[in-house]
């Protein structure tokens, strides 16, 4: 009798170690899914349960290209975070975007960039804590790797001078053709193979180091007054939406952004003020209860003064 319990038992805790094993087993599927999802996300899969964090430790796929855009939220990437995130590519980081990172430094950066000596894309826009010295730096270390980098993204880092963007052509092997960018900029533009090795240039208006933008359609009417539609933001007024030239009476969104005629026309309007926010702005839009439209931020101000 003893021995039948005991036979019993041992089957029932066999049995609940098979289905223990099967359960922890990650599903196949996921091991596709895991090289699209952002980096924040994949951290915190890491955290749901054992499976995914073996599936994410086991599968170096989804750590081969690192995109962090922090854009509309508050900045959390440091240079520490950025290291161990990194790290996890076990040196076969090939792409590398960050995105209004404004917490990595040149130090965080050439860390990584030793770490992972054969990354082929760098792109750092808006990351106002690197410096011009540092990528100098950064693409100076690949070089001495055998790494020549495909693109090199460093828009919005302050204090490029003409002689650190030759240095850094230079370096990259690039030649001075001219490439077309169209405004607005947007992050796709900064995944695309379609691009110049290095995204600033030398204004022809203003002479400065900046991003340098193309008029996106054929003719331009305005050509016959201004000359020639190629220059940066500041020279050159574009629309938001489809970077046509635009006067600066022109049509104001209510994020203070210029637009053409057409586009502001096709953008739903502020109930109050008439006024649209491009797209890049959208998330700014204000809901009132009863209400299916919506409100620009200035006039929820001015509603709930009253």
């Amino acid at each position: 009798m003893d021995m039948e319990i005991s036979h019993e038992t041992n089957h029932k805790q066999d049995q609940t170690n098979q289905d223990s094993s099967s359960v922890e087993q990650p599903h196949e599927s996921l091991y596709l899914v895991l090289p699209y999802l952002p980096v924040f996300e994949l951290l915190a899969m890491a955290q749901v349960c054992k499976s995914f964090n073996d599936a994410l430790n086991d599968d170096i796929l989804p750590w081969l290209n690192i995109i962090v855009d922090e854009k509309l939220r508050r900045s959390r990437l440091s240079n520490e975070i950025l290291v161990k995130i990194a790290s996890r590519a076990m040196g076969r980081l090939r792409t590398l975007v960050l995105i209004n990172c404004n917490r990595i430094t040149d130090d965080g950066l050439q860390t990584v960039i030793t770490m992972n000596p054969n990354i082929e894309k760098l792109h750092v826009p808006q990351c106002t804590s690197l410096t011009s010295e540092g990528m100098i730096q950064a693409v100076t270390m690949l070089n001495q790797h055998g790494t020549t980098l495909k693109s090199l993204k460093i828009n919005g880092i302050y204090n490029i001078t003409k002689d650190h963007l030759q240095t850094l052509r230079n370096l990259l092997k690039s030649q001075q053709t001219q490439h077309k960018q169209f405004y607005p900029d947007t992050s796709r533009q900064y995944q695309t193979d379609n691009c110049p090795s290095i995204d600033v240039g030398i204004c022809p208006k203003c002479d400065e180091v900046r991003m340098v933008f193309d008029y996106p359609l054929e003719t331009c009417e305005r050509k016959r007054t201004i000359g020639s539609c190629r220059g940066c933001k500041f020279c050159i007024l574009r629309c938001e939406e489809c970077g046509k030239c635009v006067d600066e009476d022109e049509n104001e969104a209510a994020c203070e952004d210029s637009l053409c005629l057409d586009c502001w026309m096709k953008l739903p309007k502020c109930g109050f003020c008439n006024k649209p926010y491009c797209n890049t702005h959208v998330y700014k839009q204000c809901l009132l209860p009863g209400s299916s439209g919506f409100v620009c931020e200035a006039c929820y101000s001015t509603i709930n003064e009253i």
